[in-house]
């Protein structure tokens, strides 16, 4: 059966699906894969144009008449969230405007989150891809913008300031993980198909942990940093045990998420 499949470059997706876009012994799958910014993916599965995707985890209200959450594949965990950063100041000023890694991501609702609990009121937003984010505060563009991904690692040595770490803040609110993305599959697929599809995710997954190198030139091909050492922390910190299954504690922390998308 043939599927699509989208996920982003970042080597946390890369990591897990290698294996399974690869393709995996006696697969009934055979995946046609999109490579693309969180926050198109976003779009394109708000759409309805992907099969199974790696999304942001704050959009599951928008399209849950169309889509299940896979119980794998996703991105949730502790001190791994995004971080808001200026290039110019230590503190935040909230009368200048804030970039966001797009509208539907987890991490502009978490920044809403912190905003609204510090500031109240509505914030000065503007939006640009993840990847722009960073380029516009290396380069001194904007002033202050939330930043993802392996950008995480990289801030201090480029010389931006921090001024929150939202998902530490959401950690500390909430006392739960940073429900950051989720894998989402069609909801009219049969029961056996998304069990199918979450059997392959695993596969894949426990395929990349059992290997010697933790970076594939796939992995780092596809990646938006060059350093081998950033890309190895980047997948020790976001793909973990709730990587292959989101019950317990990533489920609760999903349904915290989501109610902030209710007010």
């Amino acid at each position: 059966m043939r599927l699509s499949l989208g996920i982003s470059t970042c080597p946390n997706d890369t990591f897990i699906y290698e294996n399974l876009i690869k393709g995996l012994k006696d697969s009934p799958f055979q995946w046609d894969v999109h490579y693309a910014d969180v926050q198109t993916l976003n779009e394109m599965v708000l759409a309805g144009k992907l099969d199974v995707a790696k999304v942001s985890a704050q959009i599951y209200p928008l399209v849950r008449e169309n889509y299940c959450v896979l119980g794998c594949g996703g991105a949730i965990g502790y001190g791994c969230g995004p971080l808001l950063l200026s290039s110019e100041s230590e503190s935040f000023e909230p009368e200048k405007p804030t970039t966001l890694p797009g509208k539907n991501t987890t991490a502009a609702l978490l920044f809403k989150f912190w905003y609204e609990k510090k500031y109240g009121g509505s914030p000065n937003l503007h939006y640009a891809f993840f990847d722009e984010v960073y380029r516009n505060l290396l380069s001194g563009a904007i002033p202050q913008g939330v930043t993802i991904h392996e950008h995480r690692f990289t801030w201090k040595r480029d010389g931006l300031h921090l001024l929150q770490d939202l998902g530490a803040f959401w950690e500390e609110e909430t006392r739960s993980p940073i429900p950051l993305g989720i894998a989402v599959a069609r909801k009219s697929f049969s029961r056996e198909l998304v069990e199918g599809v979450e059997s392959e995710i695993r596969k894949s997954l426990k395929m990349a942990w059992a290997r010697g190198e933790m970076v594939t030139p796939f992995i780092q091909e596809k990646a938006q940093i060059e350093e081998k050492n950033v890309i190895e922390s980047h997948i020790k910190m976001f793909v973990n045990d709730f990587s292959e299954s989101i019950l317990g504690k990533g489920e609760v922390a999903l349904e915290r998420l989501w109610m902030l998308t209710k007010c």
